[in-house]
């Protein structure tokens, strides 16, 4: 049985929350002289003088309607990675706890625990870049605080098994956290619907991916209640702008264009796939469930500076374990995919390439 007290830092446990203006009042009020803002205004068209909502609350109830759960189960942050350093903060003690990593996975969860002086217990996925249970199993011990899970997977793309993330729900004590950014593209159904069934779930999602607002640094944390009040008390008051919300709450009125964006990017991902599958530089692409793809060739160090040299940028993931000779690229527009495919033409001329 999951005990957030029993995996909580002590002095977490002991905190007192920053009490902000904002939070001692809450509503409308014609005259506001508590919180030693700029009473004047700002010196730009919109007025952004005022604190904002430190919980965020409008913006969260638009997604509560959207994802199907309670506000009080969702956790705003400064990107993706606000959530994840404040997990740190909040459950692992520097110098003494540990997590678990699964490489090749995304890299912020290793360099927000090095910031934290938190030990990382990597576990490689298995060639086929799903979970080796037996290799996690072994590398837990008392004092392992979460398990890190990117699900679809960057850089590799493809969706973890389902019953092996139930698996480790099931038997580990700790916290065990999905990240979930590119799941707008995935086959599988998101683990949100799974909170009420797993105390100990933490579902990481964001508007910079399918939302197109990586811009703003709006993430998410999907989890219980107890661990949601964690999570505020352990955050800045004000962690997210109020131009940042302003705009994310507009945004997230328009899912009918994401979702026609969602169409297109498949659309365009499967087209770049058979578009790919005709160079002969190119050993083998990986199935992928997110918006970009991972790419094994013969050069991928020359395909990446020819690339460049055209004015075209992807990413070198050669010098991953198990990633060894690949490039991640994001699938772009119709004309930028074009673009790209022109340009990896002059490499598959045999008379003008230089990488076999």
């Amino acid at each position: 049985m999951f005990d957030i007290n029993k995996i909580l830092r002590p002095n977490i446990k002991k905190l007192v929350p920053y009490s902000s203006a904002r939070d001692e009042f809450k509503g409308e009020a014609s005259v506001y002289l508590d919180a030693n803002e700029n009473a004047f205004g700002s010196p730009l068209d919109t007025a952004y003088n005022r604190y904002p909502d430190p919980l965020q609350y409008k913006v969260k109830k638009r997604l509560s309607e959207i994802k199907g759960v309670p506000p009080r189960n969702i956790f705003l942050g400064n990107g993706s990675d606000e959530a994840i350093d404040v997990l740190f903060r909040s459950f692992c003690n520097p110098g003494v706890d540990n997590v678990i990593l699964v490489p090749p996975t995304y890299g912020m969860y290793e360099v927000s625990a090095n910031i934290n002086d938190i030990e990382t217990r990597k576990v490689l996925l298995t060639e086929d870049y799903q979970l080796n249970l037996e290799g996690i199993a072994e590398a837990i011990d008392e004092h392992t605080k979460m398990i890190f899970i990117c699900s679809p997977n960057n850089p590799t793309g493809n969706s973890i098994n389902r019953e092996d993330v139930e698996t480790l729900l099931t038997n580990f004590k700790g916290l065990v956290v999905v990240d979930e950014a590119y799941i707008n593209f995935s086959r599988q159904k998101t683990f949100i619907q799974e909170l009420t069934e797993y105390a100990n779930l933490v579902v990481l999602q964001t508007l910079s991916k399918a939302w197109g607002l990586a811009g703003l640094r709006v993430g998410m944390a999907f989890a219980s209640e107890e661990i949601i009040e964690v999570l505020n008390k352990v955050k800045p008051p004000y962690n997210v702008n109020e131009a940042s919300q302003q705009l994310a709450l507009e945004a997230l009125g328009n899912i009918e264009t994401v979702n026609n964006w969602i169409k297109e990017t498949l659309t365009q991902r499967d087209k770049l796939v058979l578009q790919l599958k005709n160079f002969d530089f190119v050993l083998d692409i990986y199935p992928s469930d997110a918006n970009f793809i991972l790419v094994k060739t013969t050069g991928a160090k020359d395909i990446y500076n020819h690339l460049v040299q055209q004015g075209i940028i992807i990413r070198d993931r050669s010098k991953v374990e198990l990633c060894e000779g690949c490039l991640r690229i994001t699938i772009g527009t119709p004309a930028e995919n074009e673009l790209l495919i022109n340009a990896l033409k002059i490499i598959n001329e045999p008379e003008k390439s230089t990488f076999y």
